[in-house]
């Protein structure tokens, strides 16, 4: 984190803007009407970036002050407590991939697969230019002078602690994820499929495998999430928006957002989250059956074992979401968080441990020194079938992946992120998840390399597929099981994806719900079940009618609409944050010149200095004023002053 002399600062320069007396929440203040709010935020256009506090939701009002505040912002629910624009649309969107995808799984996976195809080919580079475009954004905004701007009103304080902050997000944004790929992904680019123009011996190829992957789960993902975690924090937090994605674009749109233009915006990010949540949970029963399958609990996987996983944790899933953040996402993430921590310390002990931060060094040499190449390598040179294949199942998923997961990632950060400097809020969402996954990665990735390499046990050869591609969900079980303890610890990474699983869908559904009722802190129990069972239902037709390939596809398509919100959103973001240095600045003048004038009216001799002053410039004036033009000026100033020294 960032030093916390920067906690405490309102405004670049230090300055704070006085904010009106606050209104205690849970109770009935006097909440200004749309039309008032409109003619009260021209008045005080250029003196300050907060709304009124009366407008400002908290937790604990009641619903009919929330339905209140809302109207005031030009959000209208109806009686069920959603918005209606939003959640019918993004309802019948889903709900009509799901019947497409049971009445003709067939088509449906043609379909997928031909949409994969043409974003890969067509529009990888615009993923990996916008991806790669993002990183460098959040870091320029940090390091700017934008970065003392805190996330919310003068005096407010973080809702976390920084540990829980950290669990919280990181369950959240990564999850199910890195327990799929941990130990399959490196040996993957190693030894089965590298990525097209790799050439050198197995070491060589080893070091570049666990680069790609340090590129796959580092700065680029995280920064996705602080540009969208952001922009959301400065609209909800500082300006006091409800929590909903098209505020983020107000400093564009203006009005616009709360017409046709923001039920837009806020539609592609409902079904986004839900698409990569399905994604996730796709992957995540798909490696829970692999490790029921490895420790001896079930004899085979198929489709009806993933859809019974499914259905029993997508219920577990639906009692944590119902509980709220505090009670269920933070216990389950902080549980989680431990967890992992046990598995990542118990490998690196148990395991070749000199390797391992041999491994964790020089990876991370070689991404340093080839990060531009490899986030700007979009396969130009490499014209072949094998190669599109490789992008598609790689780098330009995982973009895709990340964009379709940001509305959902962004909004949770921003909604616990309150009270936090812009500095602090994108050193902690950028690099400490970073460096952690960097630590996973090398650990558990780097026993599968470890163990395959110098240590003849055959890790890759054990575990193809009648295809002969590698599974990469069952390989951790397998590094496990090459360990002591290796069956409790193959236990411990089921119970893990599980736990993932929850959070995932456990956030994922209080996010997408609060965006379907316009930004209502707590949104309706029905609602919150029916999202929580869409993506488990989603999850199940996408596994069964393509598997994988499908899930990809759709986390790929999803994600091509939102990534033009999210350039915008980096547009509208950046002008936010000027208006708010330009408003500090005029703050701190006015201040300046109010602490004058009381000076120079409290002063007996400022009057004979100041003319004194005046009758030297003058004097000293060349070139602006003739010579005869200054000779005019000083007898004026003298009889302006024997005119003001006359009784």
């Amino acid at each position: 984190m960032t030093p916390d002399d920067d906690a405490g600062a309102d405004h670049p320069d230090g300055t704070e803007q006085t904010p009106a007396a606050e209104v205690p929440s849970g109770t009935a203040p006097d909440i200004p009407t749309e039309e008032v709010l409109a003619g009260l935020l021209a008045e005080q256009a250029g003196r300050t970036v907060h709304l009124p506090p009366s407008v400002h939701i908290h937790d604990e009002d009641p619903d009919e002050v929330i339905l209140r505040k809302l109207a005031s912002h030009g959000v209208h629910l109806n009686r069920g407590m959603i918005a209606p624009r939003v959640f019918w649309p993004s309802l019948v969107v889903v709900l009509g991939v799901v019947v497409f995808a049971v009445v003709a799984p067939e088509l449906t996976s043609r379909t997928f697969g031909g949409m994969n195809s043409w974003i890969v080919n067509d529009l990888g580079w615009y993923y990996m230019l916008v991806v790669s475009g993002l990183v460098f954004v959040a870091i320029g905004i940090a390091v700017s002078r934008y970065g003392r701007i805190p996330l919310g009103r003068p005096g407010d304080e973080p809702e976390f602690g920084v540990l829980s902050w950290f669990a919280m997000l990181f369950a959240a944004g990564m999850g199910i994820g890195l327990v799929f790929y941990s130990v399959g992904e490196p040996l993957t680019y190693a030894f089965t499929d590298p990525k097209p123009g790799w050439i050198g011996d197995q070491s060589e190829m080893a070091g570049n495998a666990m680069a790609q992957t340090f590129l796959h789960w580092g700065l680029h993902p995280w920064a996705i999430y602080a540009v969208v975690g952001l922009a959301l924090s400065y609209a909800i937090h500082r300006r006091g928006r409800p929590v909903s994605i098209r505020w983020a674009l107000e400093p564009l749109f203006g009005d616009r957002v709360k017409g046709w233009v923001g039920d837009v915006i806020d539609v592609l990010a409902v079904v986004g989250t839900l698409f990569g949540i399905a994604t996730s949970l796709g992957l995540g029963v798909q490696q829970i059956s692999t490790g029921m399958a490895a420790i001896g609990i079930v004899d085979e996987t198929d489709n009806v074992l993933l859809v019974i996983l499914i259905v029993v944790i997508t219920l577990l899933a639906t009692v944590s979401v119902v509980s709220g953040v505090g009670a269920g996402i933070k216990w389950l993430s902080n549980g989680n968080l431990t967890l992992a921590g046990i598995l990542l310390i118990s490998v690196a002990i148990l395991g070749p441990t000199v390797f391992l931060f041999e491994n964790l060094i020089q990876a991370l040499g070689i991404y340093l020194g080839d990060f531009f190449q490899m986030s700007f390598d979009v396969g130009a040179y490499q014209r072949s079938e094998e190669a599109s294949s490789w992008f598609a199942g790689w780098t330009i998923f995982y973009w895709g992946w990340w964009i379709s997961w940001s509305p959902f990632v962004g909004v949770f950060i921003a909604r616990i992120s309150r009270g936090r400097t812009i500095r602090q809020f994108i050193a902690g969402v950028l690099l400490v998840p970073t460096i952690v996954g960097f630590l996973w990665f090398s650990v558990l990735g780097g026993t599968g390399l470890f163990q395959q390499m110098y240590q003849d046990m055959d890790l890759v050869g054990s575990n193809l597929d009648a295809d002969g591609n590698l599974v990469v969900e069952g390989l951790i079980f397998a590094m496990l099981e090459n360990l002591p303890l290796g069956g409790i610890f193959s236990f411990v990474a089921i119970l893990l994806v599980a736990i993932f699983f929850i959070t995932s869908s456990d956030s994922g559904s209080l996010v997408v719900d609060m965006l379907a009722s316009g930004g209502h802190p707590d949104p309706p129990t029905w609602s919150r079940v029916l999202f929580a069972a869409l993506e488990g239902l989603v999850a199940a037709v996408l596994l069964l009618a393509g598997g994988l390939t499908a899930l990809q596809a759709g986390a790929l398509a999803t994600a091509l609409p939102f990534s033009v919100v999210l350039i915008l959103m980096v547009w509208a973001t950046i002008r936010a944050l000027r208006n708010d240095v330009r408003v500090a600045e005029q703050e701190e003048f006015r201040a300046r010149l109010a602490r004058v004038t009381e000076e120079v009216a409290r002063s007996s001799t400022v009057g004979d200095l100041v003319d004194d002053r005046i009758d030297y410039r003058l004097s000293r004036t060349r070139n602006l004023l003739s010579r005869g033009e200054r000779q005019a000026q000083r007898r004026r100033f003298s009889a302006f002053r024997g005119r003001d020294e006359a009784p």
